[in-house]
């Protein structure tokens, strides 16, 4: 089983494939924005990698990335994101201090939209 170490909070083992953004709310306890309900289109669910970053990316994080203009080392979107590696971040998108009422609608288990995978740039 992958490991998620979450800065500040802990290392946690995680199901084989487990979506990251699930495995941040459900496994690691945390607060993690999610508000499109992990479709790739709001950037709430921004996670900054300090290590296993994942090498490759979906085209929908790639394109929804570059259309908010985030292009700081290590970002991602933890909906697109799947546990199959040791990884390590820091959560810098959560529900305390955002003024939201929740976290976010309800996650699909499996990346939406349906992935196509292309090498991380950069």
């Amino acid at each position: 089983m992958p490991k998620l170490t979450v800065e500040g909070v802990g290392t946690f083992e995680v199901a084989e494939g487990k979506r990251l953004v699930q495995a941040l709310v459900e496994d690691a306890g945390t607060d993690q924005l999610h508000a499109c309900g992990g479709m790739a289109k709001c950037t709430t669910c921004r996670v900054q990698f300090t290590d296993g970053e994942p090498p490759r990316m979906t085209e929908a994080e790639r394109d929804t990335l570059a259309v908010r203009q985030i292009s700081d080392e290590g970002v991602r979107l933890s909906c697109q994101i799947q546990c199959d590696h040791d990884m390590s971040v820091k959560l810098i998108s959560r529900l305390e201090g955002s003024g939201r009422k929740d976290q976010g609608s309800p996650v699909a288990d499996t990346i939406q939209p349906e992935p196509v995978w292309v090498e991380k740039e950069g």
